[in-house]
């Protein structure tokens, strides 16, 4: 009787394990994710993962309770630029991270640390310094025109402002013979300044951001009596404007690797991300919710994403942050290949969910020839307001010919308000 009992259980676990085996289904390309399909489609699997471990726990969260939906697309490997490549090859293990002092001494150009492993005790300090010494932008990163949506999610599109952005590298300069410009103190100089509406044009900042744990010197043009004033050091904190957005969240993380006391590397996975956004995320020709395609602005929450998202390898870093900052911390997505964020959530300093930020990559041609990657669209929410701000770029330039470190000045956001 006992070993009848014993077979009837294990054919009956059998059965059920392959009517499970028969009911998961490997997803296609354009399958939407959301909250009507989400339990169904948790155990189905897309390019061999899971859809369950390719969502976070927060993405699940605002699947099920914030509307976020997401199409899949076929995954694409991202092209890096064949300057970044060599350089990140010439330089390979020319780069040390002193525990002690918490910098990086040796770096020349390229990514400083291209094979870090999980067990480093310094992993997650490492792939920081990558993506504060390496992005994969060539030179100059310039954004001369991309604009701020701000979102609520009673009434959606509040207003809108455009905005330009300029930084540019004077150390670990790419496809030149001058690596370095300037005495070497200096790592960007960056610009940051409204250009629509009139009544903002010229609001901005220009930061000199410094190759040591220096805070960075920051000055701002005020229109009312038209002068310039500096700005204390903890600049980097501060909102920008009147968006959902710190400076120190500018592409997730803008901050020098020191300023933060602690890092933590959580471990390695595999989420859906926008790794080759599709599409215009800026139709500028078109008018109403429609000249924003990459937002969907007629539904509710009215910031979602329209987009194609893919698998991708990812670094999991926490960022403890420090006492004066808004933040307690922020758990940061960072692409296994090269070191870009895709997405964070920041916590209040009572340790609760406070914003989602998502970023949209693109690869474009360089002024050279070379690739490089920008961001297509940025999504930072306040689920705790119930607000956000959608960050839309149109007309991306890398490397622009012509511009020097002294065009990115302080005379700039004069230039700008006039």
């Amino acid at each position: 009787m006992k070993l009848t009992i014993h077979r009837l259980t294990a054919a009956l676990a059998l059965t059920l394990s392959a009517s499970l085996v028969a009911q998961a289904a490997e997803l296609a390309p354009g399958t939407v994710i959301n909250k009507q399909s989400l339990e169904q489609h948790l155990s189905d699997s897309f390019e061999g993962h899971s859809i369950d471990s390719l969502l976070t726990e927060r993405m699940k969260l605002l699947i099920q309770n914030e509307g976020l939906s997401l199409r899949l697309k076929a995954s694409e490997p991202v092209v890096l630029g064949r300057d970044y490549l060599a350089a990140t090859q010439e330089n390979a293990g020319k780069a040390v991270y002193n525990p002690d002092t918490r910098v990086v001494e040796g770096w020349v150009a390229g990514i400083p640390f291209p094979n870090v492993s999980e067990d480093d005790p310094d992993a997650a300090a490492k792939l920081i310094w990558n993506h504060h010494y390496a992005q994969p932008i060539k030179n100059m990163q310039d954004y001369p025109n991309f604009g701020y949506l701000f979102l609520n999610d009673k009434v959606g599109l509040e207003r809108r402002q455009q905005w330009a952005f300029k930084r540019y590298f004077l150390k670990g300069r790419l496809g030149t013979d001058q690596v370095v410009e300037g005495d070497g103190s200096i790592l960007t100089k960056t610009l940051l300044y409204a250009t629509y509406p009139n009544d903002i044009r010229g609001l901005g900042l220009f930061t000199i951001r410094y190759d040591s744990p220096k805070l960075e010197d920051s000055w701002a043009y005020v229109k009312s009596v038209r002068r310039t004033r500096r700005l204390s050091g903890g600049t980097w904190m501060d909102p920008i404007g009147g968006t959902d957005q710190l400076n120190d969240d500018i592409e997730i993380f803008n901050a020098h690797p020191t300023w933060y006391p602690e890092y933590k590397l959580l471990g390695k996975r595999w989420i859906l991300a926008v790794a080759n956004s599709t599409g215009d995320t800026w139709n500028q020709k078109a008018s109403g919710n429609a000249e924003f395609p990459v937002v969907d602005l007629d539904n509710w929450p009215h910031w979602n994403p329209n987009d194609h998202w893919e698998p991708r390898e990812v670094w999991v870093v926490e960022a403890t942050t420090p006492p004066e900052h808004p933040y307690s911390k922020k758990v940061m997505y960072m692409d296994v290949e090269f070191p870009r964020f895709y997405q964070a959530e920041a916590y209040d300093r009572q340790g609760q969910f406070w914003k989602w930020m998502n970023y949209h990559l693109k690869t474009i041609k360089t002024e050279d020839g070379d690739v490089g990657i920008v961001s297509a669209a940025g999504f930072t929410i306040d689920y705790q307001r119930r607000h956000g701000t959608v960050f839309v770029l149109g007309g991306p330039r890398l490397n622009t010919p012509g511009i020097t470190a002294d065009d990115i000045a302080l005379r700039e956001l004069e230039r700008a308000a006039r």
